[in-house]
C-alpha cells in the first residue's frame, strides 16, 4: 500500500506509469517517476526521489533526501564522462539506503548491500551481496566491488577500480587512477584504477597510485604510500610501502568463521 500524508505533510506523488508493491510505505515528499518499480514491504523515507526506470527489490529501506537512478552530469570541460543510455539502476532486495545517498542510473547494487548515509555511487558500478559502504563513501564509474566488502567511512575509489570478495578497507583510503594529474592526453593510454583482490585488506589513510594490484589476503598498513604492486599473503607499511612479513595464516579469509 501507499501510506496517505498525515496532516501539513506533502502526499508522496507516484507516476501512473511505476508500479509499488504491496505493504510499502512512502514517507512525504517521495517522488516515483515513470517506470520505476519498487518491491514490497519497503519503507522509504521523507522526500526521496526515484528517478525514471529505477528497479528495487522487496524489503529494501531507504532512508531520508536519497536520490536513486540520477543521470551522471557532463561538464564542458570534461574529458572522461560521456552522455551515452544507461541500463535502470537495480537495487536487491533487503538493501538499506541511507539518508542523502546518491545512487546513479547503470549501476546495479546486490542483495543485502548497505549504503550508509551520504555515500555516493556512479553510474558502471557493480556492488555485491552483502557488502557495506560506509558513510561518505564514494564509489566512481566503471567500478566493480565483490560481495561481503566493507568500505569504511569517507573512503574514496577511483573510476576503473576492481575490489575483490572479501576485502576491507578502512577510513580515508584514496584509490588514484591518473599518473598525469589531468595534463597532457598522453594520459588516457595509462588511465587505470586500482585492483584489491581476494580478502586484500588496507589500513586507514593509505593511498594508491594508478594500476596498483593488491594481491589476495595482502595487508596494506595504515598510512601506507603504495607505489608498486604488493604480493599476495604480504603485510607492506610505509611511504613507499614495503613488504614486512607475511600475513598470519589465522588472519588469511578461508580461515575464517562463516
Amino acid at each position: 500500500m501507499i501510506e496517505g500524508p498525515r496532516e501539513g505533510a506533502l502526499a508522496p506523488f507516484v507516476h501512473e506509469g511505476a508500479r509499488v508493491g504491496e505493504d510499502t510505505v512512502l514517507g512525504p515528499g517521495v517522488v516515483i517517476a515513470d517506470g520505476a518499480r519498487i518491491g514490497r514491504n519497503c519503507t522509504i523515507g521523507a522526500f526521496v526521489v526515484v528517478h525514471p526506470g529505477t528497479v528495487i527489490g522487496d524489503g529494501v529501506r531507504i532512508d531520508d533526501h536519497a536520490v536513486l537512478g540520477k543521470l551522471p552530469m557532463k561538464a564542458a570541460a570534461s574529458a572522461v564522462t560521456k552522455l551515452r543510455e544507461l541500463p535502470p539502476l537495480e537495487i536487491g532486495e533487503g538493501c538499506l539506503v541511507g539518508a542523502h545517498v546518491i545512487v546513479y542510473r547503470g549501476a546495479r547494487i546486490g542483495a543485502r548491500v548497505m549504503l550508509a548515509d551520504q555515500a555516493t555511487v556512479r553510474e558502471d558500478v557493480e556492488i555485491g551481496e552483502l557488502t557495506i559502504v560506509g558513510r561518505g563513501v564514494t564509489v566512481e564509474n566503471k567500478v566493480t566491488i565483490g560481495p561481503r566488502c566493507k568500505i569504511e567511512t569517507e573512503a574514496y575509489i577511483t573510476a576503473l577500480s576492481s575490489i575483490g570478495e572479501g576485502c576491507f578497507i578502512a577510513p580515508e583510503v584514496t584509490f588514484t587512477n591518473d599518473n598525469f594529474l589531468g595534463r597532457t592526453k598522453e594520459r588516457f593510454k595509462y588511465h587505470k584504477g586500482v585492483t584489491l583482490e581476494r580478502g586484500a585488506r588496507v589500513g586507514a589513510n593509505a593511498t594508491f597510485l594508478p594500476g596498483i594490484t593488491v594481491g589476495a589476503d595482502a595487508l596494506v598498513a595504515a598510512g601506507a604510500v603504495v607505489t608498486r604492486d604488493v604480493p599476495a599473503r604480504t603485510i607492506v607499511m610505509g611511504a613507499p610501502a614495503k613488504p614486512l612479513r607475511e600475513v598470519p595464516p589465522e588472519q588469511l579469509l578461508d580461515n575464517q568463521e562463516p
